[in-house]
């Protein structure tokens, strides 16, 4: 099929970045049909002129491309495998891009599915927060075909700024590990950087903007120290949602026999502050572990 404005877009999850990845596709004037299990989530989406289905099995029958971010590997699973799923009911000649963090090797079998009833598949991880969805500046990580992701390129262009090909299936979900490996340990030496700063009798803001432009500087020194600084710990990436993706990155990382130190000690760092209550809180929230 040819990619066009009128190319309907089927929508499944509407959590704090999926809502704003779908608001901006609207925005560019795509045809928008959304469904997620709990619809009041979805109420903005409906009032700004999106269509909504009673279920994945509707959605995919009625879209020419279809869209998932949801919250976990089990949640991929049920939505493109269940009965009522996406590959039972989407058309042939439709495409399906799952924008969940989720494991590379879920990935391949969705693609594996998909090609054998003529639906090209890819995954398309993101990176970037509730920030970068918001802006439509997403790193956006792909895998699949190049065929495909050429032909779906003008919709990724609304939602992110970095988008890159990596490969086959798998590779965006092995990319976004990467990813949240390299975010994982920063996170730690940010927290230690600003608890650092504050023992030492600093203005943390002060020394925010002398190290975040130097060799030191990172996303999360720029965009998540403020918060910390401020002890605003709302989420714009879920501690519970990282939790998962860096256990996925662990299991990869061992079966392919790859030491992760950094990785590990951030894991059980998060899973401490998950235990005491902050699950529910954005990433930058680790830093309650050092300041407490």
């Amino acid at each position: 099929m040819s990619l066009a404005k009128d190319t309907v877009i089927g929508f499944i999850g509407s959590g704090v970045m999926g809502k704003s990845m779908a608001a901006n596709l609207m925005e560019a004037g795509f045809p928008l049909n959304v469904y997620t299990r709990t619809k009041t989530k979805a109420d903005e989406l409906l009032e700004a002129g999106a269509v909504w289905k009673e279920s994945a099995a509707d959605l995919a029958a009625e879209s020419d491309v279809i869209i998932t971010i949801v919250g976990y590997p089990s949640d991929v699973e049920e939505v493109y495998f269940g009965d009522n799923g996406i590959l039972a009911h989407a058309r042939s000649g439709s495409f399906v891009i799952d924008m969940t963090t989720s494991k590379p090797k879920l990935a391949e079998r969705i693609s594996k599915e998909a090609s054998k009833k003529g639906i090209e598949a890819m995954d398309a991880p993101v990176s970037g927060g509730d920030i970068g969805a918001k802006n439509g500046t997403l790193a956006i990580m792909a895998g699949g075909s190049e065929t495909a992701f050429h032909e779906l390129r003008p919709i990724f262009d609304v939602m992110g700024s970095n988008i890159v090909h990596q490969g086959p299936a798998g590779s965006g979900q092995h990319t976004k590990m990467s990813n949240q490996i390299a975010i994982a340990s920063n996170m730690i030496g940010v927290c230690e950087a600003i608890t650092y700063a504050e023992k030492a009798g600093l203005d943390p803001d002060r020394v925010l903007s002398s190290i975040s432009t130097g060799a030191a500087g990172s996303w999360s020194l720029s965009n998540l120290a403020p918060r910390m600084i401020a002890g605003d710990y709302d989420p714009g990436f879920y501690v519970k949602h990282f939790i998962k993706d860096m256990k996925i990155a662990l299991e990869s990382a061992q079966e392919m026999e790859l030491l992760t130190p950094g990785l590990e000690l951030s894991l059980s760092l998060y899973q401490r502050l998950a235990e005491s209550g902050g699950e529910d809180y954005g990433t930058h929230a680790l830093f309650k572990m050092f300041r407490a």
